[in-house]
């Protein structure tokens, strides 16, 4: 059993020049303002029209992101609406192949981030009990995905299917879902899921995301990025 943290990266190469002169074009075209852009317009006129609350004019553009975490976090992310998805399939990934190490990969979740990893190893030849309380949960939650895998591999053995097995499957499992939405659905999903009212898992994910897009697209996401500071 593989153990990883949690991941995400942009599909594409983002030219935020463009973004802007994109959405700079769209936007004027309601005013009929074309005539007013220069060098250095977009950034000012977009910024005012997010302020404004003229968000349907960034939809003109689409960011596609690459996420690897656990399915937990997978079936939040699924209820987002005006996105497109495609993920990892538990019906066809048969994680007994060489192409999957013969093994399953998990997410560790967030709230064992302070665990030594070097002391991980060793935490595994104690049962629960014997340490203190943090290093006795992730023992229960390692135990308990190494048997959901171990089960997971004999039903194989039996004579069942992938989409048979996976019924066994824990929420930990590691999933790769690629996500396409316009900037406006993407402001939506980060500002919801930044909120220190959503899952430690996802949000620790969002929050990733969140620097990474104000970081990639300043003027589309630094004010959801400042309200979290």
């Amino acid at each position: 059993m593989k153990i990883v943290k949690q991941a995400w990266i942009f599909e594409d190469k983002i030219n935020y020049e463009e973004v802007l002169a994109k959405i700079e074009r769209a936007g004027r075209t309601c005013y009929k303002s074309e005539d007013k852009m220069t060098k250095d317009s977009a950034e000012k006129f977009v910024k005012g029209i997010i302020k404004s609350g003229h968000h349907s004019v960034i939809e003109h553009h689409n960011i596609s992101v690459r996420i690897a975490t656990d399915r937990g976090v997978t079936h939040e992310i699924v209820r987002h609406r005006l996105v497109s998805y495609s993920q990892e399939s538990t019906r066809y990934c048969n994680y007994s192949k060489d192409q999957f190490g013969q093994e399953i990969t998990v997410i560790l979740p967030v709230w064992f981030y302070d665990i030594d990893c070097e002391k991980i190893n060793f935490l595994r030849e104690y049962k629960v009990g014997d340490k203190n309380i943090k290093e006795d949960e992730y023992l229960e939650w390692w135990n308990g995905c190494y048997q959901t895998e171990q089960s997971y591999f004999r039903l194989l053995k039996l004579g069942q299917s992938p989409q048979q097995a996976r019924t066994v499957l824990p929420n930990s499992l590691k999933t790769e879902l690629v996500m396409t939405a316009n900037l406006r659905e993407w402001r939506h999903f980060l500002n919801l899921r930044t909120s220190k009212a959503a899952h430690p898992q996802m949000r620790e994910l969002a929050l990733s995301m969140l620097t990474g897009f104000a970081e990639a697209l300043p003027v589309f996401f630094e004010d959801i990025l400042e309200k979290e500071k």
